[in-house]
């Protein structure tokens, strides 16, 4: 976990050419990881309002051949809070046995479990810093070598939303090129990079599949489930099965 010091010392030091921001999630899908992976700096973005019924604090794993929701109790949970002001509540244990329920006779579920529970039981009960965590644990489980940052380390307009709160990181941080997931097509205008001098990509998952015991194949779950099926250098190879579209 990078304290503010240190977070302010990267920005400083770092010669950043691609940036990606992407609120902190829990367990997220691999193409979370693919967007993280194609960057050259990673802001996890910790000081935007919490979003209820999204992807901060829960996700899909895979349970009995279908799809099951997981969720990391919080409290303070509001709409009207940053998520570096939310606090986790306490079901880590019950979240702890759900996985491993869940994945015990998957192949890789030796390896990967513990992981999975030093994350889940990280002792910090500051939301931000519990996801940022596991976003790390993960990232260097995938020999990724980009850096991650907390947007709240960033000097920047702070009362600005959206493209233009994001186009004011990408000067702070003197980025040349924004990525972002292809969902962001609807949010994000190519001529308003362009007019600050920044090239802005959206990157596309392909199709991925793997085997998930003999069931059906179940798509779009956790990165849990991607890494209890895959061996560890599949998973990064997996890591590069997008398109960058401009």
């Amino acid at each position: 976990m990078i304290a503010l010091k240190e977070n302010e010392e990267m920005i400083r030091n770092f010669n950043i050419m691609k940036l990606a921001i992407m609120q902190p999630y829990f367990f997220p899908y691999i193409g979370y990881f693919q967007l993280m992976s194609a960057a050259d700096v990673f802001v996890i973005y910790d000081d935007v309002n919490y979003i209820k019924q999204g992807w901060i604090n829960r996700n899909y794993i895979l349970a009995n051949g279908k799809k099951h929701l997981i969720t990391l109790e919080l409290q303070g949970a509001s709409s009207f809070r940053l998520i570096n002001q939310i606090r986790v509540g306490g079901n880590r244990g019950k979240l702890t046995k759900t996985v491993y329920q869940a994945y015990a006779r998957a192949p890789y579920f030796k390896d990967v479990f513990p992981i999975i529970e030093r994350i889940i039981n990280f002792d910090d009960d500051n939301l931000a810093r519990y996801i940022a965590n596991s976003l790390h644990t993960i990232a260097a489980l995938l020999n990724l070598p980009t850096k991650l940052i907390v947007s709240s380390g960033i000097e920047k307009d702070n009362y600005l939303k959206g493209q233009a709160r994001v186009l004011n990181i990408c000067k702070s941080l003197k980025a040349d090129e924004y990525i972002n997931a292809i969902g962001g097509q609807t949010l994000y205008s190519k001529t308003e990079f362009e007019k600050h001098s920044v090239r802005l990509h959206f990157i596309k998952t392909k199709e991925i599949t793997y085997r998930q015991f003999h069931n059906e194949f179940v798509h779009n779950l956790s990165i849990i489930d991607v890494l209890m099926f895959n061996p560890l250098d599949e998973v990064i190879k997996l890591l590069n099965e997008y398109e960058m579209i401009e």
